[in-house]
């Protein structure tokens, strides 16, 4: 099964993506079609061995669209190290009718971007085989398929560590009888020349050739095929340093009358043996370390639920969840997953939902509110009716979201591809050069030294850890993102992130709860508070007006009674006036109330207090005479100012961004600590104002709701939409926060900033390892110190400087929100 992204052109409404939907679903081998109306996406999943991109092109032009460039992601298998990424994507962007193709070394997928016009996926895996990889599906997102991936890196490592423990054991007795100055009587007994040494040796040989044949094996086979397609890769390296070593070794044995002298005649029989055990240990460990890179995946596919508990024909059945469809009715008890995304139809609950927003505290639902799958049921029971299944639900957009972010390349893995294309030539060359050079003007026996310069110069370059730096620190650091609620969508997005010096914050929603609230209520005395809330809350109580609503919600959670209000009426551009049981009341601005010859005089310094404030005070009059104020806001989100200070603390300049009046935008930034505010800017207009913030020379980040905000969410150098668990799929933005907090902000810059720093130690660690490895090797520092690295110790370093790269990696697995994001 495959899965492709096609851009559709045409698409201006939602009856056009049902057209396209239910035509691709008609098409034989089509299991899946999801077309995305913001995006002009279509995603489809089908089986390639019953129906063709041509095909699935044409149900789109039936319809009369135009289909765009198509995305691919594909899993490549035979990749060994960074100089294989350069020749699969060369190998594919040298294809006719292919625009991009970009490598990941980590996850071993690659993503394709393709007309399909001009070319399919019979020349895609044509043009890789030819470069002597394969292309296969990619893993799908599954239990079992994780499941079964772990068991084949399992299989992997277990096959690797029976190659060491076989090199290692051979390499024992090898290692015994190639230092025989270390064990006393054994010069003796096996002089230079002898034929006791020839005999031994002779053995070794032997017992060396099973280790190259078996234990090396994977070297020789990936060094001919990339021998066949006229490149050279890490395993050509190890292959021509091992065989040069056992070459030399067995002539020495077999025709040591070849060699003017028996100093010359020397056996290497343990480079070859320690060096493939070193090697295949280090191959091993770094399959073992970059299998838990992809723990966040688990996590994320373990949230999954097994079953859920539909009701069908009256009764309550228990069916496994793939078999659940959009508007089944399903019940959910205490302590239970919610098994799919839905609305609450019956019974109210608390919800666990940490698992996809980060946020610990759980949420109350009751009729009429959404449901996301896999979050944990706390309490009461109710019944929801499905509105997401299968791959649309968020979790299964989640999921998707992040693989496809851990696909993707960071700008500064593009330049470490093109160093790591030339690194193994680069290498092959510098060693001959300096087998050359010593050969000439080296220590006798001239021949035995250049050989061990040749051979060690081989061993310690590694274009493994280059190539693995970048993608396993994105791999594990988009992973801890999902984690934390915060779905990073590339690593673009996440080093730019690194790089930015001003972020703007959309205020409602954002800073703000976006939703008004009772704040205030001040009374002259006739009435006490309570009393002048409750007789207001009865008058607004039949208001469809979000600020009288704010008034009752104010009044309900005080738990004050209310009654009924009788001649209701609105005064447009005034207020409002009722009666409720023997007072006539009358609310709203100044003006009502002069109309009306009431004095307000006594209320006026209260009024301009409250306006101040950024709040919307309103006058209450009972029987023709004032009694009091009460003022309504959207008030600031309880961690906002927590937050807004720890991105100061990064350096950060913030900035408000706002359709409000300037007093109002003055005052909620006076409230949080934003000095720059940028006032009465209109939808279209925000995108505008974060160019010009650009032209000042700024990085900038934009924060909004993914919404009215899309335009400069695609402007800022990185857009951040805050999400409500169900919006996952806001597609104008690089960085989704699940969690409606700016603490997830917080955290995305704490793990931006952690994730390249670890990128750049792990850049920093595998170039000063080559950049001193290889001229030492190659005897620099021999005339000055008498040193001469032995290939024992190169082969060591070779093997551990891999696996170093990628437990560094894995360091960000325990990364923890510090301060504001805590």
């Amino acid at each position: 099964m495959a899965t492709l992204s096609l851009s559709i052109d045409g698409m201006t409404c939602v009856h056009c993506t049902e057209r396209v939907q239910v035509a691709l679903r008609r098409q034989p081998g089509v299991s899946k079609a999801r077309v995305n109306l913001m995006e002009k996406l279509a995603m489809i999943d089908y089986d390639p061995e019953q129906i063709g991109t041509k095909d699935l092109l044409g149900a789109i032009r039936e319809e009369g669209f135009k289909p765009g460039p198509a995305k691919l992601r594909m899993a490549v298998k035979g990749l060994h190290c960074a100089s294989c990424v350069t020749q699969v994507e060369s190998a594919l962007t040298r294809t006719p009718g292919v625009v991009s193709a970009a490598l990941n070394i980590a996850t071993s997928e690659v993503d394709i971007e393709y007309q399909p016009g001009q070319t399919n996926l019979d020349d895609l895996s044509q043009a890789v085989a030819d470069s002597g990889y394969e292309l296969a599906p990619p893993v799908e997102a599954s239990e079992d398929s994780v499941d079964r991936h772990a068991s084949e890196q399992e299989r992997e490592y277990r096959g690797l560590m029976r190659k060491f423990w076989f090199a290692a054991f051979v390499s024992i007795p090898v290692m015994f009888f190639s230092y025989p100055d270390f064990i006393p009587g054994l010069r003796e007994w096996m002089p230079m020349g002898s034929d006791n040494r020839r005999i031994v040796w002779g053995l070794l040989g032997l017992a060396t050739l099973p280790v190259l044949v078996w234990s090396g094996s994977q070297f020789y086979t990936g060094m001919w095929a990339a021998l066949k397609h006229r490149t050279a890769n890490m395993h050509t390296l190890i292959a021509s340093g091992i065989t040069a070593a056992f070459v030399y070794s067995a002539v020495a044995v077999l025709f040591p009358q070849w060699f003017p002298t028996q100093a010359l005649a020397e056996a290497f029989w343990d480079v070859s043996t320690v060096v493939v055990a070193l090697v295949v240990l280090g191959m091993a460990l770094e399959v073992k370390a970059k299998g838990k890179t992809s723990e966040a995946i688990k996590k994320l596919i373990g949230l999954q639920a097994k079953t859920a508990r539909v009701v069908r024909h009256g009764k309550e059945l228990d069916i496994p969840v793939e078999e659940v469809i959009v508007g089944d009715k399903v019940v959910v008890r205490p302590g239970e997953k919610v098994p799919v995304d839905g609305v609450v139809v019956k019974g109210s609950s608390s919800l666990d939902e940490s698992m996809i927003t980060g946020e610990s505290i759980p949420v109350e639902k009751g009729a009429g509110d959404e449901v996301i799958g896999a979050t944990l049921n706390k309490t009461g029971s109710f019944t929801f009716e499905t509105t997401r299944v299968g791959k649309d639900t968020a979790l299964a957009n989640i999921i998707r979201m992040v693989q496809d972010a851990q696909g993707s390349k960071a700008p500064i893995q593009r330049v470490v591809d093109q160093v790591a294309a030339y690194f193994v030539p680069t290498v092959m060359i510098l060693g001959l050069l300096a087998f050359i050079v010593w050969y000439n003007v080296g220590p006798e026996p001239r021949i035995v030294f250049s050989i061990i310069v040749l051979v060690t110069t081989l061993i310690i370059a590694c274009p493994c850890a280059l190539g693995l730096a970048t993608p396993t620190s994105l791999t594990v650091g988009i992973g801890k993102g999902a984690e934390n609620g915060i779905l990073i969508r590339s690593g673009d997005a996440l080093q730019t992130a690194k790089r930015l010096n001003a972020i703007v914050l959309d205020k409602t929603g954002t800073i703000t709860k976006g939703e008004p609230e009772l704040t205030d209520v001040i009374s002259l005395g006739d009435f006490s508070e309570d009393e002048l809330l409750a007789l207001t809350a009865t008058l607004e109580k039949g208001s469809e007006h979000p600020l009288g609503e704010a008034i009752v919600n104010g009044a309900e959670s005080r738990h004050l009674a209310l009654t009924t209000a009788v001649d209701f009426a609105a005064i447009p551009g005034h207020g409002v006036y009722g009666r409720v049981g023997v007072h006539e009341l009358l609310l709203g601005n100044a003006k009502l109330l002069r109309d009306r010859d009431i004095d307000s005089a006594d209320l006026t310094a209260d009024w301009e207090r409250l306006a101040a404030d950024g709040k919307t005070p309103m006058y209450i009059a009972v029987d023709g005479k004032a009694a009091g104020l009460i003022a309504v806001a959207d008030t600031v989100k309880g961690d906002s100012v927590d937050a807004i200070k720890a991105l100061q603390s990064m350096g950060l300049e913030v900035v408000m961004i706002t359709g409000d009046n300037e007093r109002t935008a003055n005052a909620i930034a006076r409230r949080v600590g934003i000095e720059r505010v940028l006032a009465d800017v209109l939808p279209q207009e925000k995108a505008h104002q974060i160019k010009r913030l650009q032209l000042e020379g700024k990085v900038v980040a934009m924060v909004g709701d993914g919404i009215n905000d899309a335009p400069a969410l695609a402007q800022a150098d990185v857009g951040m939409a805050i999400g409500t668990g169900t919006d996952v799929a806001i597609e104008a933005s690089d960085i989704t926060l699940i969690k409606g907090s700016l603490t997830g902000v917080v955290t995305a810059m704490q793990i931006s900033h952690a994730t390249m720093r670890n990128v750049y130690q792990n850049l920093f660690g595998a170039f000063i390892y080559n950049a001193l490895g290889i001229p030492v090797a190659m005897g620099v520092l021999y005339p000055f110190t008498g040193l001469l690295l032995s290939p024992l110790i190169a082969a060591a370093a070779m093997a551990f400087s891999s696996v170093t790269v990628v437990t560094n990696a894995n360091r960000l697995r325990y990364f923890k929100p510090k301060g504001g994001a805590a």
